[in-house]
């Protein structure tokens, strides 16, 4: 199945456990620091080519060393960036998180190159030929916002493919830019303060129902530790998570795309494909970064049985 991951791309350096910034020139020792591939885009493309997808991933990057550590990333993992292009004039996006004892993620972050990206950057033919697009930030990635872009996700819908939704920030003016992408996707997935953010509604049911209203097929609000709210035309439903011990929550958000895409380009029920997203999540909180510990479709999955 192929699956185009389209948007923010960021390096994430992530260190843990750090409970604060050491005084003076002090050194705190930690027992883990690592660099991935994270973003809406990046983070869902790796976790979809480990749950057993091809993966050509599209967006903007640096030409500085960033983007070459990000690219080996993400190819390593088996995600095709071909789609990636360089900018001279912009540096890569990335974070650095200090992952506090109890999964609490506070970062430094510099959008970068995430914000040059436009529609001259995306093949049509991709879209079109691709099982499911992924639009991973469009609030961050503002230049697709563009009736040229638009025409090119219904030419993929016309074409069967499906295209779902996941959002970056939680600011409300970037989240507001975002909402005019929802008429031209079938699934939309963001979390309770995007959702809020983005409808004014505070109530995730009410706010699943208005995003819902205004095109999508398919709005799955994730809760964290409280789960997900599916709402479809069936109407809303609450999906549990699943009791792990949480040790980083950077990253869920995109394996519970991953695992919800992975089951729509099977030909699996949208119920049963934000049960695989809620056991993707599942996998990765359960150590740093965005791709922790997923290793293939089937170990995820055993986590339902």
């Amino acid at each position: 199945m192929t699956v185009v991951t389209l948007g923010a791309h960021i390096l994430d350096v992530l260190a843990r456990p750090v409970e604060g910034v050491p005084a003076g020139r002090d050194t705190i020792v930690v027992e883990e620091i690592r660099a991935t591939a994270a973003g809406a885009a990046a983070g869902t493309a790796v976790a979809l080519a480990r749950l057993g997808n091809e993966v050509v991933s599209v967006g903007a990057i640096g030409d500085d060393d960033l983007g070459d550590l990000l690219a080996a990333i993400m190819n390593r993992n088996g995600v095709d960036v071909t789609g990636l292009v360089r900018r001279t004039a912009d540096q890569t996006s990335a974070s650095v998180l200090p992952i506090r004892g109890d999964g609490g993620r506070p970062s430094l972050h510099v959008p970068g190159a995430n914000l040059t990206l436009t529609p001259a950057a995306v093949e049509r033919g991709l879209l079109v030929a691709a099982d499911a697009v992924h639009l991973g930030g469009p609030d961050v990635t503002s230049g697709l916002n563009d009736p040229a872009f638009f025409a090119m996700l219904e030419a993929a819908r016309a074409n069967g493919t499906i295209v779902t939704m996941d959002l970056l920030s939680n600011l409300p003016d970037l989240l507001k830019g975002a909402a005019a992408f929802l008429p031209h996707v079938d699934h939309v997935l963001p979390n309770r303060e995007q959702a809020a953010a983005m409808t004014g509604e505070s109530d995730p049911e009410r706010a699943a129902l208005a995003l819902r209203a205004e095109g999508p097929a398919t709005v799955v609000v994730t809760l964290g530790g409280d789960g997900s709210l599916l709402a479809t035309a069936d109407g809303v439903r609450h999906l549990p998570a699943l009791p792990v011990d949480v040790v980083d929550t950077t990253g869920c958000g995109d394996a519970y795309c991953a695992g919800f895409v992975t089951a729509l380009v099977r030909s699996r029920p949208v119920a049963e494909a934000a049960r695989w997203g809620t056991a993707a999540a599942a996998t990765v909180a359960q150590g740093l970064g965005s791709d922790a510990g997923l290793t293939d479709l089937d170990a995820v999955l055993a986590l339902l049985d």
